[in-house]
């Protein structure tokens, strides 16, 4: 065991100057988000227990960015393969500064409206396309064979991530956590600036002296083009067909669950934030062990299929124990099916990757995470007004969870998808007949 672990250990020494910031970064982020809700509902519905306003505006917010990531997360798949990993870590690690600082100067009305208007902004970048772009980095220095076990270390790390997040949002004063937030947001660019080596060698450009008019077309017709090829390296590989089909089933229930979860807790139970913040500890600490520990063991024995069916499985069950949810206690029950249900990403990521070429990892990674932005943008379209009417004085029966139970169907779907899943070789599928100028790059 600790031979493996050492062996592990060693195969991440290429990702250190990765991960190193990307933890900081999720630490960061992560800490605002139970004393968000506090800071959306106290400003919005001062006084109230219930606050349908701040459900609608994370429902708005989460159907923007789903209809505007379907474009971006491609084309900055796309951008990394062309201009190489780290000026598009360096610009989607940098989107959260602005949003934070305005809530850490002023936490008005006003203020928290515009929060979300930059927020939504900063999520259409970043939302998604951090961790597609990380994956990709760690295709490029990772052998094919350890990959599973380094997408894990990847996830979790995230979920280390947010247990050190929300351990500070639980025992840092309110009043400052944003400003601790923002000092640590600046450290990770910085960080990697100095740091984080290149692993991509950007394309060479041709065109420097043409007209702008002329260049502007031209990047039009290229981008087409290479989203072109993005759908063609998807739907020539029937795993990768299959694996969109249940990361978009997947990402619709849980996407929704996720949007519309803090606020039915708080509505539904008080939970206030440093009951907010243990809910999200008990899923993070589970989700270590699972994804650093467990999953490197289990990947060569049974394989992605198992255990990304076995992590859809319980995703329903904590879906399902949350909208059934009779006592206070009974959240706590199904936070801890997080240990499980965390693996569902990692499992996905390697699928994406055996069967994706080298020149194509973020490609499809980036195109996959676009399926996923539709159901982010589609969930909220249904979730908001259900989650509100279920919880107000008006709804049909007394089920304030009907919504997050109506939502765990849709990842009965997907692992009805999962079940079928049939992995094969990336080097079977035709991909000669790409076109010659996938590969031009966007910027001059």
């Amino acid at each position: 065991m600790v031979g493996w672990w050492w062996e592990s250990m060693r195969e991440l020494k290429p990702l250190v100057h990765l991960l190193l910031p990307l933890c900081v970064h999720w630490v960061a982020e992560e800490m605002t988000v139970s004393v968000l809700v506090d800071v959306t509902t106290n400003a919005l519905c001062p006084g109230s227990k219930t606050c349908p306003q701040a459900i609608y505006i994370n429902g708005v917010q989460q159907t923007v960015v789903g209809i505007f990531k379907m474009i971006v997360l491609p084309l900055l798949g796309q951008l990394a393969d062309d201009y190489g990993r780290k000026p598009l870590l360096l610009l989607t690690v940098s989107t959260t500064i602005v949003p934070f600082t305005l809530l850490a100067i002023d936490q008005s009305k006003g203020s928290v409206y515009a929060y979300y208007a930059l927020r939504t902004i900063s999520y259409i970048i970043s939302q998604g396309s951090i961790f597609c772009i990380s994956v990709a980095y760690a295709a490029d220095v990772i052998d094919d064979s350890k990959r599973a076990a380094a997408f894990s270390w990847i996830t979790g790390l995230f979920s280390a991530s947010h247990v050190v997040g929300n351990m500070l949002a639980r025992f840092l004063p309110e009043d400052c956590i944003f400003e601790v937030s923002i000092a640590l947001l600046i450290f990770v660019p910085v960080y990697m600036t100095l740091f984080l080596a290149e692993t991509v060698r950007p394309t060479q450009k041709s065109d420097q002296h043409i007209p702008c008019l002329n260049k502007a077309f031209k990047i039009v017709k290229e981008r087409y083009h290479a989203m072109k090829h993005a759908v063609h390296v998807v739907t020539s590989s029937s795993t990768l067909k299959r694996i969109s089909l249940v990361s978009f089933f997947y990402e619709l229930g849980m996407s929704g669950i996720s949007s519309v979860l803090l606020y039915y807790l708080k509505s539904a139970f008080g939970f206030n934030k440093n009951q907010l913040s243990e809910i999200l500890m008990m899923v993070g600490v589970g989700s270590i062990f699972s994804q650093m520990l467990l999953l490197p063991l289990l990947n060569p024995l049974v394989g992605e299929k198992l255990i990304l069916c076995a992590a859809l499985l319980a995703s329903i069950a904590y879906g399902l124990l949350y909208g059934l949810a009779w006592a206070s206690w009974v959240p706590y029950l199904s936070a801890s099916f997080g240990v499980i249900y965390v693996l569902v990403k990692p499992s996905t990521y390697a699928v994406i990757s055996k069967a994706s070429n080298s020149a194509d990892q973020g490609k499809a990674q980036g195109f996959i995470a676009g399926v996923q932005s539709i159901s982010s943008l589609l969930s909220p379209l249904v979730m908001s007004p259900l989650t509100t009417w279920f919880l107000s004085s008006n709804a049909p029966f007394n089920c304030k969870g009907f919504s997050i139970i109506f939502a765990s169907l849709s990842m009965v779907i997907s692992l009805c998808f999962a079940w079928t899943l049939k992995l094969d070789d990336p080097s079977k599928n035709n991909f000669e007949d790409r076109p010659e100028d996938v590969e031009t790059p966007l910027l001059s």
